[in-house]
């Protein structure tokens, strides 16, 4: 016993204290987080990520380093989004890409009108309720709006709300007027037509629809007199009474009963 202690002693612990000042320890690699490159913008400026199987809000949030709650307002989403294999998420704005028009010279003198790009994140919506007087729910040029209506437009998470009425007559370039919304924010939309005493609706007064950043968007909504409000507003010569012919009707009975009144004394004498 006394021989294995000193052996111990004397041979084992030396080689245990040079084994251990030969032998670092070896740290634990650092944790690090790395993050997907992000598409570039299109020549819209938007930077648009196709989704991939098994992808969710989160996960692309993750890829891409982005604010959680700023991809989901981007989108119009909700918290429970599913996203379906080959749908496009918008993941911000950049700079566009280079412009791949042709010289000016080269464009035709004719071209058609296209929608105005508005700054980014930002959208615009028209809004007219018209007095479609042929009841077909199609606006045409010679319908024009309805006054003492109203329009609400609200976004669906809160980020806008509001009502204004509906106005009749022509603008300065002989156009009707729309209710204008500019400046508004992307994201799912709701609108409400209210159409004023007198009127029924031909076309569907309620409307939901998603917005994208740069929208332009007119909408017409179509309302017709009532049959009742109709007749109230016919003119005299289409079955109306006129207070003048009134007069004269009274006037010519007048003188028809003075004329049989001098007749009946002639004829006594």
């Amino acid at each position: 016993m006394k021989r294995t202690l000193y052996t111990f002693f004397a041979i084992g612990l030396p080689l245990l204290f040079m084994f251990s000042l030969q032998v670092p320890a070896i740290a634990a690699p650092a944790v690090q987080q790395t993050y997907q490159p992000t598409p570039t913008p299109g020549p819209d400026g938007r930077i648009i990520y196709i989704v991939q199987a098994n992808d969710s809000p989160w996960l692309i949030a993750a890829k891409f380093n982005l604010d959680y709650n700023e991809l989901l307002t981007l989108n119009g989403w909700g918290p429970n989004e599913v996203l379906q294999p080959g749908q496009e998420v918008l993941l911000g704005f950049g700079g566009p890409a280079e412009p791949t028009q042709p010289p000016a010279a080269d464009f035709p003198t004719a071209q058609a009108t296209a929608t105005e790009i508005k700054g980014p994140g930002t959208a615009r919506v028209c809004i007219l309720l018209y007095d479609d007087a042929n009841g077909d729910a199609l606006r045409q040029d010679s319908e024009n709006g309805i006054g003492d209506g109203a329009v609400s437009l609200s976004e669906r998470t809160g980020l806008f709300s509001e009502s204004n009425p509906t106005e009749s007559g022509l603008d300065e370039d002989g156009l009707p007027i729309y209710v204008c919304y500019d400046d508004l924010p992307q994201g799912e939309y709701n609108i409400s037509v209210a159409v004023p005493e007198g009127y029924n609706p031909t076309t569907s007064m309620d409307l939901t629809f998603p917005l994208r950043a740069g929208d332009d968007t007119t909408l017409n909504f179509g309302a017709q007199l009532s049959a009742q409000a109709a007749a109230a507003n016919l003119p005299v010569e289409e079955g109306g009474r006129s207070p003048l012919m009134g007069a004269l009707g009274i006037a010519l009975l007048l003188i028809g009963i003075g004329i049989g009144v001098f007749s009946t004394r002639m004829g006594r004498k």
